[in-house]
C-alpha cells in the first residue's frame, strides 16, 4: 500500500504564490506517473497537471503559464509550484500516483485546502 502525504496548501491573496508537496512511500515512486487534481465545492475533480515516469509534463489550459509541476525521485516528492493565483483556483488539491498495466497502481492522498482570496 502507497501513502502519499500533501503539504503547502493555505490562504493566500490573490496574484500570491504557494507550492504543494507531494512525498510518497514505498520504493514505487520513480517508475510512477504522478498529478496533482483539484476539486472546487460543487464541481468535478479534475486534473491539473501531470509528470510522467520519463518527464513527459501537461497542464490543464487554466494553469498553463502559471503553475509548474516537478518531481524529485530521489525523495519520493512531487511539486507543484503555484504562481499568480487567482480566486478560482480555490480548492481542495490531490496528489495522484499512477501506473497502468500489469501494475494497475492509483493512489490518492488526502488532499490539502488552497483558498485565493480576492
Amino acid at each position: 500500500q502507497v501513502q502519499l502525504v500533501e503539504s503547502g496548501g493555505g490562504l493566500v491573496q490573490s496574484g500570491g504564490s504557494l507550492r504543494l508537496s507531494c512525498t510518497a512511500s514505498g520504493s514505487i515512486f520513480s517508475i510512477a506517473d504522478m498529478g496533482w487534481y483539484r476539486q472546487a465545492p460543487g464541481k468535478q475533480r479534475e486534473l491539473v497537471a501531470a509528470v510522467t515516469s520519463v518527464e513527459i509534463i501537461n497542464y490543464a489550459d487554466s494553469v498553463k503559464g502559471r503553475f509548474t509541476i516537478s518531481r524529485d525521485n530521489a525523495k519520493n516528492t512531487v511539486y507543484l509550484q503555484m504562481n499568480s493565483l487567482k480566486p478560482e483556483d480555490t480548492a481542495v488539491y490531490y496528489c495522484n500516483l499512477k501506473r497502468g498495466q500489469p501494475f494497475s497502481w492509483d493512489y490518492w492522498g488526502q488532499g490539502t485546502q488552497v483558498t485565493v482570496s480576492s
